[in-house]
């Protein structure tokens, strides 16, 4: 007796995420890095956003009231930080990746947190006053600085840098390619300055994650990233237009705010490290 043929089943497989790209932005609201491998750290990556420049009264300054801070590159060499005009390559500044232990302390305002700051020197400040004709600091956030990351999201106690609200920024591919095709001219993903772009899945999923991974990197995301202007300025001239704000308000908006790309935080400890390539899984 011949047994009956069982019938065949398709599964449709799972979605496969890969890290595509790592930035890293030392100092707040000046050009990124691109890397091919970077340490995690509780308040962010390694050496990203640990570096602000601040007003006469303390208060951060950004892109916002200075778009020509986008004008602004930076890079790492030989154990220092290099921010050189995107301009004129050769007009530079170069600060160690080890800010000296004399420097004095000053208090600085990020939004509504006030932290405690290391503040640069005369030479260093003339620098960045001269190229932007106006009177700012340079300063550093020390280990022994915790700044805590919004606890109505993040879990309590959670450190970041001097990033706008959480130690990391994740944007898939897909989310940035839907975007692209309503706009009259495509955009490039440095308007919105992730720390992590991954390639895989569906425009916008990103919205829904709870935990996920990176390699063996446990993150946990937190809150959709709400936008401002400065994704309206180019990363390389600083001139500003009204896209791609206007187009994200018409699809994108919940509430007063426009949303792109997912806050996240890092839950492991000691020492670990992303690469490009890696897998990212989610529910991990």
């Amino acid at each position: 007796m011949e047994m009956p043929e069982r019938p065949q089943t398709t599964e449709t497989p799972a979605p496969a995420y890969r890290l595509e790209a790592i930035y890293l932005y030392p100092i707040k609201s000046l050009g990124g890095i691109a890397l091919s491998e970077a340490k995690l750290q509780r308040r962010g990556l390694q050496y990203d956003r640990r570096w602000m420049l601040v007003n006469v009264e303390g208060q951060f300054v950004s892109q916002r009231e200075y778009p020509a801070l986008a004008q602004l590159g930076t890079a790492l060499h030989n154990g220092d930080l290099v921010v050189f005009e995107k301009q004129n390559p050769q007009t530079r500044l170069r600060i160690s990746l080890t800010p000296p232990a004399a420097l004095p302390q000053t208090m600085v305002q990020v939004w509504g947190d006030r932290c405690r700051a290391h503040l640069y020197g005369r030479e260093v400040n003339e620098w960045f006053s001269d190229f932007l004709k106006a009177p700012v600091r340079l300063v550093f956030m020390p280990d022994s600085t915790l700044r805590r990351a919004d606890g109505r999201y993040a879990p309590p106690r959670t450190p970041v840098s001097f990033a706008d609200g959480f130690p990391y920024l994740i944007i898939g591919q897909a989310s940035l390619d839907d975007l692209n095709r309503r706009l009259p001219q495509p955009v490039p993903m440095s308007r919105f300055r992730p720390n992590f772009v991954f390639s895989g899945g569906q425009p916008y999923e990103e919205d829904h994650w709870g935990r996920f991974c990176i390699g063996n990197a446990q993150f946990l995301a937190v809150k959709p990233c709400a936008r401002c202007v400065v994704v309206t300025t180019d990363q390389d001239s600083g001139a500003r237009s009204a896209e791609p704000l206007r187009t994200l308000a018409t699809y994108r908006q919940k509430g007063h705010r426009i949303l792109f790309g997912q806050n996240a935080v890092w839950t492991g400890e000691g020492d670990a490290t992303v690469r490009i390539g890696m897998s990212l899984t989610k529910r991990c």
